[in-house]
């Protein structure tokens, strides 16, 4: 699953912390895969850990920006 930048940045802040936990929940199952010798492509390991790198940058950059709006009042 490729979680892209620009679909996440419509998301809400709830929403997104929803998404972490969702794919924080799917790659320790990859992992429990990996060890048990069940998961066929290894490559999805990297690739949840970059998309849940995404979810935490737009989840800062949301947090951010919520902090600079309510200085700026």
């Amino acid at each position: 699953m490729i979680v892209k930048a620009s679909e996440l940045r419509s998301l809400s802040e709830t929403e997104l912390e929803q998404k972490g936990r969702e794919l924080r929940n799917e790659l320790f199952n990859a992992k429990i895969r990996r060890a048990t010798e069940q998961l066929e492509n290894t490559a999805v390991l990297g690739q949840l850990r970059k998309d849940i790198a995404r979810v935490e940058t737009c989840l800062s950059e949301k947090r951010e920006a919520g902090k600079w709006a309510k200085s700026r009042n």
